[in-house]
This record gives C-alpha cells, sequence and structure tokens, in this order.
C-alpha cells in the first residue's frame, strides 16, 4: 500500500523550482540515510509544497516577497513538528514535517540573491565549494528575495510570453530573480549545490538532536 498518496496528487502548476529537481536533490542528500518508504513521503511531502494551493498567500513556504525572517520561522516551526511527531506512536507526520521544511530550505537559494552575494565574495571558487549558510551574507542587508508582480509573474511561466514578461518585470521580481532551472545558467548549479548541502545539514542536525531512539524510528532503517 502506497503511504501518504495524497500527497502525490493535486500538485498543480509548478511555479517554482522545478519538481523533479526538487526529487533530484532531496533523493541527492538523503537516500543513503533513510528507508524506501520514508524517503518516498519525504519527497512527496517536498514537491506538495509546490501545490497551487500553497503559490499565493504563503511567501514564507518559498521565502518570497523578501520574506526571509517569515521563512526561517517556517523552516523551525516545520521541524518542532517533527519532533512532536516522533514522541507520538506514529511516525508519518515527522516525515511530512521534514519534507515541508527541506523544500522551504532548498527555496532558500534559488528565490533569493544569497548565490549572487556569494559568487561576488568568492570569485574563484566553484559551485562545489559553495558555502549554504555563510554567516555574513545571511545576516546582511542586501539579503533579499523575488518579489510576485502579479501578473506579469505568471506570464513569465508561459514560455510563448515569457520574453515579454521579462521585457517588462522588474529586477527585483521572481521571474528576474529565480535559480529555478538550469536555465537560469551558472548561478543554478551553485544554487543546487547549496540547496543540497542545507538539506543534508538539516538532516545531520536532527542526528544531533534526537536520542539514538528517535532518530532509528525516523530514519526507519
Amino acid at each position: 500500500m502506497e503511504l501518504y498518496p495524497h500527497l502525490k496528487k493535486g500538485m498543480g502548476y509548478n511555479f517554482r523550482m522545478l519538481i523533479p529537481i526538487h526529487e533530484e536533490m532531496t533523493r541527492e542528500a538523503l537516500t543513503p540515510h533513510f528507508s524506501p518508504r520514508a524517503l518516498d513521503v519525504i519527497i512527496a511531502a517536498n514537491k506538495n509544497q509546490d501545490a497551487l494551493r500553497n503559490q499565493i498567500g504563503h511567501d514564507e513556504i518559498h521565502f518570497d516577497n523578501n520574506a526571509i525572517e517569515a521563512g526561517n520561522r517556517y523552516i523551525k516551526e516545520q521541524r518542532g513538528y517533527l519532533l512532536a511527531s516522533l514522541l507520538s506512536p506514529g511516525v508519518l507526520s515527522a516525515w511530512v514535517a521534514f519534507g515541508r521544511l527541506t523544500h522551504t530550505a532548498q527555496d532558500f537559494y534559488s528565490h533569493t540573491n544569497y548565490i549572487p552575494l556569494w559568487m561576488e565574495k568568492n570569485p574563484r571558487l566553484t559551485a562545489h565549494a559553495v558555502d549554504q549558510l555563510d554567516r555574513d551574507l545571511i545576516a546582511s542587508p542586501k539579503l533579499h528575495s523575488g518579489k510576485l508582480y502579479f501578473p506579469l509573474d505568471l506570464l513569465y511561466f508561459i514560455p510563448p510570453l515569457r520574453k515579454f514578461a521579462l521585457a517588462l518585470l522588474p529586477s527585483d521580481s521572481h521571474g528576474r530573480m529565480n535559480l529555478d532551472s538550469p536555465k537560469q545558467g551558472e548561478r543554478f548549479e551553485y544554487a543546487r549545490a547549496a540547496a543540497i548541502k542545507r538539506t543534508q545539514y538539516e538532516f545531520d542536525l536532527l542526528k544531533n538532536i534526537l536520542t539514538p531512539e528517535m532518530f532509528a524510528k525516523f530514519c526507519d532503517l
């Protein structure tokens, strides 16, 4: 029987980092650490963050519209839900919370200007060397995320209208700033590398704070 099948339905149109890319990054970071059934639920919950119902009015999920503080708070909240869930007999809710958490953490690098700032600070370093938690950059007043300008940002996701939308969108728009796909060039590779490292970091953080029994339950190995 498939666990949490509803998480794989009703995804809606994907306006964010391409759903397959979120899955690829999550699998690359977490496959060694979870049972197949646990990883399936985590990935489904991660991808479900891009469902249509989570696109408007939930800037904290995607770090949109300069919701930096709200996005960080959302990650902490999901981590709290995860810990509370592991104190109960079940474990599915913990996997779902971790999937939600990892999606938002990954979006930080594709929806903010963290990567351009890091590349400016480290012009000679490759994507492999990217630091996903540079304290100076995270605290920098220059850090911001893309704003959503409707309806132009919606037109951006319609390929025949993309050039038209980009010509009109401001430089601080989601359409102009996002690093959601390889089409965004070299910076996408840095965003992808940072997102994978951040996903691994979030797992290691839990490994350090959970009891051995809770950690074994969480990983389901």
